[in-house]
């Protein structure tokens, strides 16, 4: 008789229809007073409403205006007009979680100051970055994309803040590059000054020797060899001892024009590469150019992102349901242990 009992009254606790319809009102009160109690504790009075604006971006492939443009050598990732692929978004992504761009947008639109931060607090900066990160965060899309999101009280605020970031991205990484480049291209200039130094003084070595009479050693030798040949045969003691001493000017600096030349033939061919070397690395010192394609601006949000009021309500509601069901199934269970131990001791 007793686990009959027993029985019937599990069969009660765990019927769900029986159950619901049996606590129909306090679980009733209990729905309404938990939906009533969200909706109000998170209206604007309690909680401020924030607005979201978005950015979403490409980066290129390539960020070297000389290796796009002015190099003879093409190679993939190059094309200043391709989208960069994953290597390039986790790159900017890293960028746009730097603090040179974190401090220059905390600086540009007074976020502490904004956020309401104490600035005689020990630990301003730390709760300021901790605000900025809860308002200001950075993730790759479904498409590969970076997409720069940006919560904020007041709408226009959250769109300039979006849109600034990305423009903070363009100056952010040439600075970054820039800065390499300009070394680089400072060594280039050393060399290449370098080099056209000795060009010009090989070139004015051979003009002072040029001067001498020396001009071209093969020919001239040659030609001196035949007419002091003439010129024996016909016993012209003027005209060999003139030719004889322009053999000997030839004899003193042609090797030594020989040797010039060859070297400024080597010297200016090399000249001429460097030089564009140098020409390109002019061009990334002092060129900027976008890092980026934009797909999205930021805009003037119409409506609050956060908090999500119906969402709110909703899982409120059914939090306190569940636990209400569960307090009300372990209030019968202990009544129906007390009721069968009042039985059996009876």
């Amino acid at each position: 008789m007793i686990n009959e009992t027993k029985r019937n009254e599990d069969f009660d606790s765990t019927n769900l229809l029986i159950f619901l319809y049996k606590w129909r009102k306090p679980l009733l009160i209990v729905i309404i007073v938990a939906a009533l109690g969200s909706w109000f504790f998170s209206c604007p009075w309690f909680i401020t409403p924030k607005f979201r604006s978005t950015v979403i971006l490409y980066p290129t492939s390539s960020s070297s205006v000389s290796k796009a443009l002015l190099s003879d050598q093409s190679s993939k990732g190059q094309d200043l007009m391709a989208f960069g692929e994953d290597e390039q978004a986790e790159q900017l992504l890293q960028i746009l979680n730097s603090n040179r761009i974190r401090d220059r947008i905390i600086q540009k639109f007074n976020l502490i100051d904004h956020y309401r931060i104490d600035s005689t607090s020990r630990y301003k900066k730390e709760s300021l970055y901790k605000e900025y990160e809860r308002n200001i965060n950075f993730r790759r899309t479904e498409y590969m994309a970076v997409q720069i999101s940006v919560l904020d009280k007041d709408p226009q605020m959250a769109a300039d803040i979006a849109n600034k970031i990305a423009d903070l991205l363009d100056s952010t990484k040439n600075e970054m590059q820039r800065q390499r480049a300009y070394s680089g291209y400072k060594i280039v200039e050393a060399e290449y000054n370098s080099l056209k130094s000795e060009v010009e003084e090989i070139a004015d070595s051979l003009v002072a020797i040029g001067k001498l009479g020396v001009n071209d050693v093969e020919y001239q030798s040659q030609a001196l060899n035949t007419q002091m040949a003439i010129a024996t045969m016909n016993n012209n003691k003027a005209a060999m001892a003139a030719l004889q001493k322009r053999l000997d000017v030839l004899g003193k600096y042609g090797g030594i024009y020989m040797s010039l030349k060859n070297a400024l033939e080597f010297k200016t061919h090399q000249l001429t590469l460097l030089q564009a070397k140098y020409k390109e690395a002019k061009v990334d010192a002092e060129e900027n150019i976008p890092q980026k394609f934009i797909v999205n601006t930021g805009y003037k949000a119409e409506r609050k992102s956060y908090p999500v009021q119906w969402l709110i309500v909703l899982v409120t509601t059914f939090s306190a349901l569940f636990l209400t069901i569960i307090v009300i199934i372990m209030i019968e269970k202990i009544s129906a242990y007390e009721s069968h131990k009042k039985f059996h001791l009876s």
